[in-house]
Protein backbone atom coordinates (compact mmCIF):
# COMPACT_ATOMS: atom_id res chain seq x y z
CA UNK A 1 0.00 0.00 0.00
CA UNK A 2 3.20 2.40 0.79
CA UNK A 3 4.70 1.54 -2.25
CA UNK A 4 1.28 2.05 -4.07
CA UNK A 5 1.26 5.60 -3.08
CA UNK A 6 4.43 6.52 -4.18
CA UNK A 7 3.77 5.33 -7.27
CA UNK A 8 0.43 7.36 -7.55
CA UNK A 9 2.67 10.42 -6.51
CA UNK A 10 5.50 10.04 -8.93
CA UNK A 11 2.87 9.54 -11.96
CA UNK A 12 0.83 12.48 -10.45
CA UNK A 13 4.39 14.39 -10.69
CA UNK A 14 4.91 12.91 -13.86
CA UNK A 15 1.59 14.27 -15.45
CA UNK A 16 1.95 18.33 -14.05
CA UNK A 17 5.54 18.47 -15.30
CA UNK A 18 3.79 17.07 -19.10
CA UNK A 19 1.16 19.55 -18.79
CA UNK A 20 3.69 22.37 -18.06
CA UNK A 21 5.68 21.78 -20.63
CA UNK A 22 2.79 21.49 -23.33
CA UNK A 23 2.07 25.05 -21.48
CA UNK A 24 5.18 26.41 -22.55
CA UNK A 25 4.82 25.33 -25.78
CA UNK A 26 1.43 26.55 -26.52
CA UNK A 27 2.10 30.07 -25.08
CA UNK A 28 4.04 29.46 -22.02
CA UNK A 29 6.96 31.78 -24.34
CA UNK A 30 4.38 34.52 -24.95
CA UNK A 31 3.31 35.13 -28.23
CA UNK A 32 6.16 33.51 -29.87
CA UNK A 33 5.10 30.10 -29.01
CA UNK A 34 7.28 26.80 -29.33
CA UNK A 35 11.24 27.45 -30.18
CA UNK A 36 11.28 24.44 -31.78
CA UNK A 37 8.02 25.18 -34.32
CA UNK A 38 9.11 25.15 -37.86
CA UNK A 39 7.07 28.00 -38.61
CA UNK A 40 8.06 30.46 -35.78
CA UNK A 41 9.19 33.79 -36.69
CA UNK A 42 12.57 34.90 -34.92
CA UNK A 43 13.65 37.89 -36.82
CA UNK A 44 13.40 39.37 -33.37
CA UNK A 45 15.13 36.76 -31.36
CA UNK A 46 17.75 38.19 -28.84
CA UNK A 47 20.38 36.27 -27.69
CA UNK A 48 22.89 37.02 -24.85
CA UNK A 49 25.66 35.40 -27.45
CA UNK A 50 25.46 37.30 -30.92
CA UNK A 51 26.51 34.86 -32.77
CA UNK A 52 23.95 32.03 -31.52
CA UNK A 53 21.53 34.67 -32.49
CA UNK A 54 22.89 35.58 -36.07
CA UNK A 55 23.26 31.71 -36.97
CA UNK A 56 19.66 31.38 -35.42
CA UNK A 57 17.82 34.08 -37.69
CA UNK A 58 20.34 33.11 -41.15
CA UNK A 59 18.70 28.61 -40.19
CA UNK A 60 14.81 30.04 -40.11
CA UNK A 61 15.58 31.30 -44.22
CA UNK A 62 17.27 28.74 -45.77
CA UNK A 63 17.68 29.76 -49.69
CA UNK A 64 16.47 27.84 -52.38
CA UNK A 65 16.57 24.60 -53.65
CA UNK A 66 16.64 24.03 -57.32
CA UNK A 67 15.02 21.03 -58.95
CA UNK A 68 18.30 19.73 -60.00
CA UNK A 69 20.75 20.64 -57.07
CA UNK A 70 20.49 17.38 -55.78
CA UNK A 71 22.11 15.61 -58.38
CA UNK A 72 25.34 16.56 -58.64
CA UNK A 73 25.71 15.28 -62.38
CA UNK A 74 23.29 17.90 -63.15
CA UNK A 75 23.62 21.14 -61.10
CA UNK A 76 27.05 22.31 -62.78
CA UNK A 77 26.45 21.83 -66.01
CA UNK A 78 22.37 22.41 -66.46
CA UNK A 79 22.17 26.06 -68.43
CA UNK A 80 19.34 27.78 -66.71
CA UNK A 81 16.67 30.23 -68.30
CA UNK A 82 17.11 33.80 -67.47
CA UNK A 83 14.03 34.06 -65.45
CA UNK A 84 16.15 32.72 -62.73
CA UNK A 85 18.20 35.81 -62.50
CA UNK A 86 16.14 38.20 -63.04
CA UNK A 87 14.80 38.13 -59.20
CA UNK A 88 17.84 39.37 -58.46
CA UNK A 89 19.58 41.67 -61.48
CA UNK A 90 19.98 44.77 -58.79
CA UNK A 91 22.32 42.80 -57.30
CA UNK A 92 25.28 42.05 -60.28
CA UNK A 93 26.40 43.64 -63.27
CA UNK A 94 27.55 41.62 -66.30
CA UNK A 95 29.94 43.84 -67.61
CA UNK A 96 32.79 46.92 -66.76
CA UNK A 97 31.48 47.30 -62.99
CA UNK A 98 35.44 47.35 -61.55
CA UNK A 99 35.93 50.58 -63.87
CA UNK A 100 32.78 51.85 -63.50
CA UNK A 101 33.62 52.08 -59.68
CA UNK A 102 37.20 52.89 -60.25
CA UNK A 103 38.66 49.75 -58.08
CA UNK A 104 40.84 46.84 -59.00
CA UNK A 105 39.71 43.27 -59.43
CA UNK A 106 40.51 40.69 -57.29
CA UNK A 107 44.02 39.36 -57.65
CA UNK A 108 44.77 36.16 -58.65
CA UNK A 109 44.73 34.21 -54.86
CA UNK A 110 42.21 36.64 -53.11
CA UNK A 111 38.60 36.52 -52.99
CA UNK A 112 37.97 39.89 -52.45
CA UNK A 113 38.92 43.46 -53.14
CA UNK A 114 40.13 45.48 -50.39
CA UNK A 115 37.78 46.96 -48.20
CA UNK A 116 36.85 50.76 -48.45
CA UNK A 117 34.88 52.63 -45.78
CA UNK A 118 31.43 53.13 -47.05
CA UNK A 119 29.08 56.12 -45.98
CA UNK A 120 25.80 54.16 -45.25
CA UNK A 121 24.70 57.64 -44.59
CA UNK A 122 24.55 58.75 -48.80
CA UNK A 123 23.30 55.06 -49.68
CA UNK A 124 21.19 53.63 -46.93
CA UNK A 125 19.12 50.80 -48.37
CA UNK A 126 15.39 50.49 -48.01
CA UNK A 127 15.01 47.02 -47.22
CA UNK A 128 17.31 43.98 -46.14
CA UNK A 129 16.54 40.46 -47.84
CA UNK A 130 16.98 37.09 -45.28
CA UNK A 131 17.76 33.64 -47.43
CA UNK A 132 14.96 33.08 -49.70
CA UNK A 133 13.45 36.42 -49.79
CA UNK A 134 12.08 37.38 -46.52
CA UNK A 135 12.97 40.66 -45.52
CA UNK A 136 12.56 43.57 -43.40
CA UNK A 137 12.74 47.88 -44.08
CA UNK A 138 15.98 48.66 -42.86
CA UNK A 139 15.32 50.73 -40.20
CA UNK A 140 13.53 48.13 -38.53
CA UNK A 141 16.41 45.95 -39.12
CA UNK A 142 18.77 48.33 -37.40
CA UNK A 143 16.42 48.24 -34.34
CA UNK A 144 16.08 44.67 -34.26
CA UNK A 145 19.86 43.34 -34.84
CA UNK A 146 22.26 42.95 -32.13
CA UNK A 147 24.60 45.80 -32.05
CA UNK A 148 28.26 43.90 -31.92
CA UNK A 149 27.62 41.55 -34.78
CA UNK A 150 30.06 41.30 -38.12
CA UNK A 151 27.14 41.45 -40.79
CA UNK A 152 28.11 40.45 -44.62
CA UNK A 153 25.26 41.64 -47.11
CA UNK A 154 25.18 41.95 -50.97
CA UNK A 155 24.44 45.28 -52.13
CA UNK A 156 21.67 46.08 -54.49
CA UNK A 157 20.86 49.02 -56.64
CA UNK A 158 18.19 49.71 -53.41
CA UNK A 159 18.37 47.08 -51.60
CA UNK A 160 21.06 44.39 -49.83
CA UNK A 161 19.98 40.72 -49.78
CA UNK A 162 22.08 37.60 -48.48
CA UNK A 163 21.45 35.79 -51.31
CA UNK A 164 21.75 36.15 -55.10
CA UNK A 165 20.97 33.64 -58.22
CA UNK A 166 23.63 35.49 -60.97
CA UNK A 167 24.65 34.40 -64.27
CA UNK A 168 28.84 32.90 -64.22
CA UNK A 169 30.82 36.05 -64.87
CA UNK A 170 29.04 38.25 -62.47
CA UNK A 171 30.07 41.15 -60.37
CA UNK A 172 28.67 41.50 -57.08
CA UNK A 173 29.42 44.17 -54.45
CA UNK A 174 29.67 43.22 -50.37
CA UNK A 175 28.91 45.38 -47.66
CA UNK A 176 30.24 44.61 -44.35
CA UNK A 177 29.28 46.20 -41.18
CA UNK A 178 32.17 45.81 -38.34
CA UNK A 179 31.83 47.11 -34.97
CA UNK A 180 35.47 46.58 -34.19
CA UNK A 181 38.33 47.52 -37.05
CA UNK A 182 40.99 45.32 -37.47
CA UNK A 183 42.92 42.39 -39.56
CA UNK A 184 39.72 39.84 -40.61
CA UNK A 185 40.09 36.40 -42.45
CA UNK A 186 37.64 36.06 -45.17
CA UNK A 187 36.51 32.54 -46.37
CA UNK A 188 34.81 31.46 -49.99
CA UNK A 189 33.84 27.63 -50.32
CA UNK A 190 32.88 27.25 -53.56
CA UNK A 191 30.68 23.61 -53.65
CA UNK A 192 31.04 22.72 -57.56
CA UNK A 193 32.48 19.50 -59.02
CA UNK A 194 34.56 19.62 -56.24
CA UNK A 195 34.41 21.87 -53.15
CA UNK A 196 37.36 24.30 -52.83
CA UNK A 197 37.64 26.75 -50.08
CA UNK A 198 39.78 29.85 -50.54
CA UNK A 199 40.92 31.82 -47.65
CA UNK A 200 42.50 35.38 -47.27
CA UNK A 201 43.00 38.13 -44.63
CA UNK A 202 42.08 41.76 -45.25
CA UNK A 203 42.18 45.00 -43.02
CA UNK A 204 38.51 46.54 -42.12
CA UNK A 205 37.56 49.25 -40.54
CA UNK A 206 35.14 50.29 -37.95
CA UNK A 207 31.78 50.58 -39.47
CA UNK A 208 30.45 49.71 -42.71
CA UNK A 209 33.29 48.68 -45.22
CA UNK A 210 32.48 47.74 -49.02
CA UNK A 211 34.33 45.14 -51.33
CA UNK A 212 33.93 43.49 -54.58
CA UNK A 213 33.60 39.88 -55.52
CA UNK A 214 33.88 37.88 -58.91
CA UNK A 215 31.38 35.34 -59.45
CA UNK A 216 34.48 33.53 -61.68
CA UNK A 217 33.01 30.10 -60.80
CA UNK A 218 29.82 27.45 -61.81
CA UNK A 219 28.46 26.05 -58.17
CA UNK A 220 27.46 27.87 -54.53
CA UNK A 221 29.89 29.96 -53.15
CA UNK A 222 29.28 30.73 -49.70
CA UNK A 223 31.05 33.67 -48.41
CA UNK A 224 31.84 34.95 -44.49
CA UNK A 225 34.69 36.78 -42.51
CA UNK A 226 35.76 36.42 -39.07
CA UNK A 227 37.15 39.19 -37.57
CA UNK A 228 37.89 39.77 -33.29
CA UNK A 229 37.64 35.89 -33.08
CA UNK A 230 33.99 36.89 -33.80
CA UNK A 231 32.27 35.45 -37.21
CA UNK A 232 30.23 37.04 -39.44
CA UNK A 233 26.83 35.79 -41.03
CA UNK A 234 27.11 33.61 -44.34
CA UNK A 235 26.15 35.28 -47.73
CA UNK A 236 25.22 32.56 -50.42
CA UNK A 237 25.70 33.48 -54.28
CA UNK A 238 24.05 30.42 -56.97
CA UNK A 239 26.46 30.54 -60.10
CA UNK A 240 25.38 29.47 -63.15
CA UNK A 241 25.46 29.35 -66.82
CA UNK A 242 22.71 31.07 -68.66
CA UNK A 243 20.70 29.38 -71.03
CA UNK A 244 21.23 32.05 -73.34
Amino acid sequence: MRYSKILLSTIALICLSLQACGQLGSGGMGSSGDWLSPDINRIGFRSSDSGISGMVQWLDRPVPVFPWYSSADKFYTERIPETYFSPYQEYYTRTGYYVELGTPAPATGGVITDPATFDIATATPSNVYYGAGLGLPYSQYLTLAPSLTNDLWIRGEANWTQYVVCPIGSYLQLVADVPIEGRAGFYEVVQGDTTAPRYKTYQFSEGYNTMDFYADQVGRHMLYFVINNQPSNVVIVDVFTPAT
